[in-house]
């Protein structure tokens, strides 16, 4: 499927998810790697839950207004997946994939 310009949606995508990731970075020094469920080990009920990591895959502390929108700007643009499962978004890549698919784990 194409746009009114001549591009394709899925370059949208991709572009939209470069800005993403440009964002974030800018937003959250030192971040490689984002991770998002609604599973906070906080709340007894699904609420976002954001992890983010350096290159070296240490934890990046942050505080709660950052955790919040990092998380929902991600939701936001992969409204249509799970959230149950854990995703990671991968700043350099400006992708997304399940956390478990991630590590390598599988099903």
């Amino acid at each position: 499927m194409h746009t009114a310009d001549g591009g394709s949606l899925a370059c949208l995508d991709t572009a939209r998810h470069q800005r993403l990731a440009a964002q974030l970075a800018d937003m959250i020094s030192g971040a490689a790697t984002i991770r998002v469920s609604l599973d906070d080990p906080r709340q007894s009920w699904p609420h976002p839950h954001t992890i983010a990591k350096d290159a070296a895959g240490r934890t990046i502390d942050l505080n709660r207004t950052t955790a919040r929108v990092a998380a929902r700007w991600i939701l936001r643009v992969w409204p249509a997946l799970d959230w149950n499962r854990a995703h990671t978004f991968d700043l350099a890549k400006a992708t997304l994939v399940r956390s478990d698919l991630a590590a390598g784990r599988g099903r």
